[in-house]
């Protein structure tokens, strides 16, 4: 769930994320989201493995209440 909040808040419309790192390395928007684009990515595939492999994200808690 938090890697879903974080690829809502780095991407637009909200884009929050994305408009406070434009504003901090004085970079463009576009130039910003360009820069941000491989990590967006990254996060689509890791949230797309722990959504349709449950095992990955539920390893600990089924360790800890074994």
């Amino acid at each position: 769930m938090t890697v879903n909040m974080e690829i809502g808040m780095i991407t637009p419309p909200v884009g929050l994320n994305l408009y406070v790192a434009s504003g901090i390395s004085k970079m463009g928007l576009t130039d910003t989201t360009k820069a941000c684009a491989p990590w967006i990515l990254v996060m689509l595939v890791y949230l797309t493995i722990i959504t349709y492999i449950p095992q990955i994200s539920l390893w600990l808690p089924n360790l800890l209440y074994k």
